[in-house]
């Protein structure tokens, strides 16, 4: 039965968060970064309620750093969430492909985000995987304009407007770094895809890391320009994580602004 044009297919949703960091910038080894809170919530536990809100199921935490910690606090709050488990920190890519044994036989979509963005909203989330949906793609990112992008992977477009390539601040080519154009970290992919395309990719760049962002590269190599989708939200602070004490501060204070 084909959908009536116009109509968005309907398709399975699963999610993966990753949340293995240690935080180093947060200064305190004692407890992970996921598990700081906002508005008394852990930030992992607001991106898990906005999981179960878009009605991604399963939803997959991979976890590392603190493990003992963030385990306890997911199957005393969240028992339905599953755990998989990032023994060394080798980047996004090698943090995503320890879902693939859970999502084994699952065919659909995976939203992929991480546990420190604790404000994105239901209603980006639920824009973007519409959006990925509409577009048929393969793979979909939310992109944000930043005036200073500076530390943020770039969104490198073609003359068409297509994404062409996502570059990490280390790898970008001095003109690539004037790009204010950002990736959130925010992705849809089908599932099968992903994880055949994430055994493809390498460790050559700055940081000696698998990264996801490469996955988008070889997609279009594969499926051609318009396989992958950019979308765009005009709200920095939605897709922002946090790194230091400072960074959580203002997010904190946006967070009960937002909320009056």
């Amino acid at each position: 039965m084909h959908s009536n044009k116009g109509e968005v297919p309907n398709r399975a949703l699963a999610s993966v968060i990753m949340a293995a960091g240690q935080g180093k910038r947060m200064q305190d080894p004692s407890l992970p970064k996921v598990l700081y809170p906002i508005g008394s919530e852990p930030m992992l536990g607001h991106v898990v309620r906005l999981c179960d809100k878009v009605q991604a199921s399963p939803i997959i935490c991979i976890i590392g750093y603190g493990r003992e910690a963030v385990a306890a606090y997911l199957s005393n709050k969240f028992p339905d969430a599953k755990i998989a488990i990032q023994e060394e920190q080798l980047g996004t890519g090698h943090a995503v492909q320890q879902a693939e044994q859970q999502l084994d036989g699952f065919s659909g979509d995976v939203l992929i985000l991480s546990g420190d963005v604790p404000l994105l909203t239901l209603e980006t989330a639920s824009r973007l995987i519409k959006e990925h949906r509409a577009k048929n793609a393969i793979a979909s990112v939310l992109s944000v304009l930043l005036p200073d992008p500076t530390g943020y992977g770039r969104i490198v477009r073609t003359d068409t407007g297509s994404l062409q390539k996502i570059v990490e601040e280390k790898d970008a080519t001095p003109d690539e770094k004037k790009i204010n154009e950002i990736n959130s970290g925010i992705y849809v992919f089908d599932a099968k895809i992903l994880f055949d395309v994430l055994k493809r990719i390498d460790r050559k760049n700055a940081q000696s890391e698998y990264y996801l962002t490469d996955a988008f590269a070889l997609i279009i190599e594969q499926f051609g320009l318009g396989a992958v989708a950019v979308v765009t939200t005009s709200d920095p602070i939605e897709v922002s994580g946090v790194n230091t004490k400072e960074q959580l501060a203002a997010l904190e204070a946006e967070y009960h602004w937002r909320r009056v």
